[in-house]
């Protein structure tokens, strides 16, 4: 039986030396990571699949970080990876409530304790996995022979109203 790849971390940033601090920050969880220094390389890597959780900068010269949390919210292959987007900025309520407008996971500011973000990300990490694990088994019961729905004995019947 073939072994299936556990899905990695994505960490997108434009700066090398950002880039290779979070990954040795998150190097104790022992999970796979995955890098990508700009914002279409991100979409390029989610698109591929096997990605279960995004570090995301927020400002990056291509494509920001809110346009790659943007584009993943709009597709049904990515809207539920979870998106940790870091920032630079400093405390910005607007970029904070931009982020959490867009569905992002978590909103962070520059520099994050290694401890807070190895906390945050397998969190993230776990809750993706046991969302993938119930959306699998969801699949495998609606491939079976009798799905859940609709039951036999109720097509196109009308709910009747309580009383």
């Amino acid at each position: 039986m073939p072994t299936v790849a556990r899905p990695k971390i994505l960490i997108v940033d434009d700066r090398e030396d950002t880039l290779f601090a979070m990954e040795s920050a998150l190097a104790p969880l022992g999970y796979p990571v995955d890098r990508a220094n700009t914002g279409d390389d991100a979409l390029k890597a989610v698109l591929r699949g096997g990605i279960a959780v995004v570090l995301l900068d927020v400002l990056m010269p291509d494509v920001s970080g809110f346009e790659v949390a943007h584009y993943m919210a709009r597709l049904e292959q990515t809207h539920d990876i979870p998106i940790m987007m870091i920032t630079g900025a400093g405390q910005d309520p607007a970029l904070a409530l931009k982020a959490f407008e867009l569905g992002v996971a978590d909103y962070v500011v520059k520099p994050i304790e290694p401890w807070v973000m190895r906390t945050k990300v397998r969190y993230l990490y776990e809750t993706s996995m046991r969302l993938r694990a119930l959306r699998e088994r969801l699949h495998s019961y609606e491939d079976e022979e009798h799905p859940a729905y609709p039951r036999p004995g109720f097509e196109g019947s009308p709910l009747s109203r309580p009383a």
